[in-house]
C-alpha cells in the first residue's frame, strides 16, 4: 500500500498547488490513500467546513490539523459530526472532535490515522508521549497499519516520538514548522520517520506568510498581522510504502511538486 502525506497546506496558494498536481501525482506514483495536514489553510490559520469540504473532494482521505485547530469557530459543530477531520488526540477530554480514525483500505483491511501535538513552545496539552502510547494501543487491536502526525516546534521532540513509537507504528512524520527535512529514513524496528514533511504553499514567503510582514515584525518586535503570501506554490509530501499485514514500513520517499 502506499500512502501520499502531504505537509501544512497553507491558504489558497497551498489549495491551488493541490488542485493542479495532485491527480498527476496520484497516477505517476499509484497512490492508495492521501492524507494531508489542513491547519493553515483558510487564510493561513485554521480551517472552514467548506475548505474542508474541498479537500476531501480534491481526494484527501483524512485531514489533520494541529493547534490551529479552533482558529475558525464554524469548524466546531463540523468537527463533531466529521470524523475524517482530525485534532490532536492530546487535547484535554471534553473538546469538539476526535484524534484517531480508522479507515478502510483499497484490498480491504483498515488503517489508522493518529493526530498528535508536542508541548515543547506549543500550547499546554496532555503528555505526547502517553497519548500516543495509549491510542496506539487501541488502534492495534484492529490493525498494525497506523500513521501518526505529530505535530511539533521541535526536531528533538519529534525524533523523540519517532523513536519511542519505533515498531509499534508504521510511520511517524512530523508537521508544524513548513520546512522539509532531509532525515526521511526507516528506523530501526521498521517505523518510516521525518522530522518534517514541508509546506504545500507559496515559495516565495517565510513559511506561507508575506516576507515583508515577517521581517519588519523581527526588525521592530511589534504586533503585526501576517497575510498568506501570493506566487507560485509547491506541493511538498512525503510517500509511505507499507505492508498492510504486518504494519511495517518498507519505504519512505520525499516528494516535492511544483504548479
Amino acid at each position: 500500500m502506499r500512502v501520499l502525506f502531504i505537509g501544512d497546506i497553507v491558504g489558497e496558494p497551498g489549495r491551488h498547488v493541490i488542485s493542479k498536481v495532485l491527480h498527476k501525482v496520484m497516477s505517476r506514483h499509484r497512490v492508495d490513500v492521501i492524507i494531508g495536514n489542513g491547519e493553515n489553510v483558510a487564510g493561513g490559520f485554521g480551517i472552514t467546513p467548506e475548505i474542508a469540504a474541498d479537500l476531501f473532494d480534491f481526494g484527501l482521505s483524512v485531514i489533520t490539523l494541529g493547534n490551529h485547530a479552533w482558529d475558525k469557530k464554524e469548524i466546531m459543530d463540523f468537527m463533531r459530526k466529521e470524523p475524517r477531520l482530525l485534532r490532536p488526540a492530546n487535547y484535554p477530554e471534553g473538546v469538539p472532535g476526535q484524534g484517531t480514525i480508522l479507515m478502510d483500505v483499497p484490498g480491504g483491511g483498515k488503517l489508522g490515522v493518529l493526530q498528535i501535538m508536542g508541548r515543547a513552545f506549543m500550547p499546554t496539552v496532555d503528555c505526547p508521549f502517553q497519548s500516543a502510547k495509549q491510542e496506539v494501543a487501541r488502534l492495534q487491536k484492529t490493525t498494525r497499519a497506523i500513521l501518526v502526525d505529530m505535530h511539533a516546534e521541535t526536531t528533538s521532540e519529534k525524533m523523540a516520538m519517532g523513536h519511542f513509537l519505533d515498531g509499534e507504528v508504521t510511520a511517524v512524520v512530523g508537521t508544524h514548522t513548513h520546512v522539509q527535512t532531509a532525515d526521511e529514513q526507516i528506523l530501526p524496528k521498521g517505523t518510516a520517520y521525518i522530522t518534517d514533511i514541508g509546506m504545500t504553499g507559496p515559495i516565495h514567503s517565510v513559511i506561507g506568510m508575506k516576507k515583508d510582514m515577517v521581517i519588519k515584525k523581527f526588525l521592530t518586535q511589534m504586533p503585526h498581522r501576517f497575510e498568506v503570501a501570493s506566487g507560485p506554490a509547491a506541493l511538498s509530501a512525503v510517500l509511505i510504502d507499507l505492508d498492510p499485514a504486518t504494519g511495517k514500513a518498507v519505504g519512505i520517499q520525499r516528494l516535492r511538486e511544483l504548479e
